[in-house]
């Protein structure tokens, strides 16, 4: 079987690209909506204006924002022109509710088509772990969230993207964050990264976070 990596890939060669299997699947989609959308409204997450990146085919994150963060205009972002439309199907029903807006776009999470601090809440379920270079994710989110907006985070550590049985069957970028270095990261980006506002499960295996946009 012939390893799965496209011309000039830099991720780590693997035997089976399982992504779609899971990322798109109808259980990914209950573990979000029902379990961490959920967990994020807990830990604050809040903004009738929202931004998601990495919305895959379903439209996780933009579903969540409406129905369980508060969002009224969505802006959701995915690299690949297949899963944008995908997703403008699966959230059609959210796009035809009195005082909805939902937008999904083809766009990357390191370069948002939007303006500076346009944005109340930037939202990712499981997105950053798939970018090459994540902290320019993250440079980007605190550009377009505005000040004392928040940025929620649902994350995978290096403990889960790294281990062997994982890469042998889906493609991620190499050398992906811990817990510490994804938190430190998202503060260093200028958000106000508080302890009560995480949740670290699973041995630092799994990471949520609510963080508030620094800035007057």
């Amino acid at each position: 079987m012939t390893p799965s990596a496209g011309p000039g890939d830099r991720s780590p060669r693997t035997f089976v690209d399982a992504n779609r299997v899971w990322v798109d699947s109808r259980l990914r989609h209950a573990v979000g909506t029902r379990a961490e959308g959920p967990e994020l409204a807990r830990l604050g997450a809040r903004g009738e204006v929202c931004v998601e990146i990495g919305t895959g085919r379903r439209g996780l994150g933009a579903r969540v924002a409406v129905e369980q963060l508060g969002a009224r205009r969505v802006t959701a972002v995915d690299l690949h022109p297949a899963s944008v439309d995908s997703a403008r199907r699966s959230l059609g029903d959210l796009a035809a509710r009195p005082g909805v807006e939902v937008d999904v776009l083809v766009a990357d999470a390191t370069a948002l088509p939007l303006p500076d601090a346009c944005a109340d809440l930037l939202l990712s379920f499981h997105a950053l772990h798939h970018v090459e270079d994540w902290r320019a994710a993250l440079a980007e989110a605190a550009r377009v969230v505005r000040p004392q907006g928040r940025l929620a985070l649902t994350e995978m550590t290096s403990r889960v993207v790294d281990a062997p049985w994982l890469r042998a069957v889906s493609r991620h970028p190499e050398h992906r964050f811990s817990g510490d270095e994804l938190l430190a990261a998202v503060a260093e980006a200028g958000f106000d990264v508080r302890p009560g506002r995480t949740r670290r499960r699973a041995g630092d295996r799994l990471v949520q976070a609510v963080a508030v946009r620094t800035g007057a």
